[in-house]
């Protein structure tokens, strides 16, 4: 059994391994190609966010106007998912500061996008980078969703945002209180430590505003437009980013082997802000997310073929977690290209063993 706890034995053996902070495998791009595809534009963001928060209020502005009627259910599930899943993307890059070039736009967008998708900017920003550090390795990355065995049940209520929802609101109150979880020690440094207080803080103020609203109101409307969205819109980003590293390898150092590229719909792109091109993101993420298509076309040829769309990667995914659900320690190993530089197996003896 994996001990997935940043504080168990797990966590000490990757060390001893050499896998924390080890040196990954990436594909090969001249500097000067490396420097165009990093730089940074505004453009593409403002576009992106205009269209975003522009299309939420007018969603919940609708909702609200036809309200109560079942007419308002749709664009409450329209308004849910850019709430409760386009958040994650956003909080995502603008968390690495690559989705806009002027830094205060992403922040502005980063701490937005973190109070929707209940995640601590502080506490987060500092997790994100340990889960780049050491992606998908036992007991060191602190966000790997898909484990082994799979723990089904929270899974499948993650669609509903139950479970990380949950904990991230009673995060928020220990946070608030002046707490702090151990394993969040393991990666936040002590000097960033009062600022998760503070914002846990500002957190609590608004939800006990949007509650008491709703209280003198006789009414969930104001929880429909803050707090509730994170639940009834949580199930496409939870959809996509199962697929990011669930039933591929961990405890290996080359991103080819742990992370999955998934070609999708321009809707899901846009929800997802291109993080279905995962494989190059992990190798590279620097690249703003506008540009990762061009990486992709860049190196695809040193990649695994890329899944050819989000049906098509759970079925692909699904029977090998279904298999390690029955106790076989077992991985999908994708193929690659005869142009492509063969995986270094030596290193990844601690995968497990490719599903057949």
């Amino acid at each position: 059994m994996r001990d997935y706890s940043l504080i168990g034995p797990d966590a000490e053996r990757a060390v001893a391994a050499g896998l924390a902070a080890a040196d990954w495998y990436h594909s090969d791009i001249p500097r000067k190609e490396m420097k165009a595809l990093m730089a940074r534009e505004d453009g593409p963001a403002i576009r992106d966010t205009l269209i975003l928060y522009g299309a939420m209020v007018l969603f919940a502005g609708l909702g609200i106007w036809l309200w109560p009627s079942w007419w308002s259910a749709p664009f409450w599930l329209a308004y849910g998912v850019l709430y409760g899943s386009a958040s994650d993307s956003r909080w995502h890059e603008c968390g690495h500061g690559t989705a806009f070039r002027t830094a205060w736009m992403n922040n502005a967008v980063y701490h937005i996008a973190s109070f929707m998708i209940v995640r601590n900017p502080v506490t987060w920003r500092w997790s994100h980078a340990r889960h780049h550090t050491d992606t998908i390795i036992v007991g060191r990355d602190p966000e790997i969703a898909v484990m082994r065995p799979p723990a089904a049940l929270r899974l499948l209520s993650n669609f509903f945002g139950l479970a990380d929802a949950w904990a991230g609101w009673n995060r928020m109150i220990l946070n608030a209180s002046g707490r702090q979880d151990p394993e969040e020690a393991t990666f936040i440094p002590e000097s960033e430590r009062q600022k998760v207080v503070t914002v846990a803080r500002v957190w609590v103020v608004i939800y006990a505003a949007t509650i008491g609203l709703a209280v003198w109101t006789g009414s969930i409307l104001p929880l429909m437009v803050i707090g509730l969205p994170r639940l009834y819109g949580a199930w496409h980003h939870v959809m996509t980013g199962l697929l990011q590293h669930g039933a591929l390898a961990d405890n290996v150092i080359d991103h080819r082997l742990n992370s999955r590229t998934v070609y999708m719909n321009p809707v899901s792109r846009f929800i997802y802000w291109n993080m279905n091109y995962h494989i190059e993101h992990h190798m590279f993420p620097m690249v703003p997310y506008h540009r990762l298509p061009d990486l992709h076309e860049r190196i695809k040829d040193d990649l695994p073929a890329p899944t050819r769309s989000i049906w098509a990667g759970y079925r692909e995914m699904l029977p090998v977690l279904m298999r390690q659900l029955r106790g076989q320690d077992l991985f999908l190993k994708r193929a690659l290209p005869a142009t492509a530089r063969p995986y270094r197996e030596e290193l990844h003896m601690a995968a497990g063993q490719p599903a057949e």
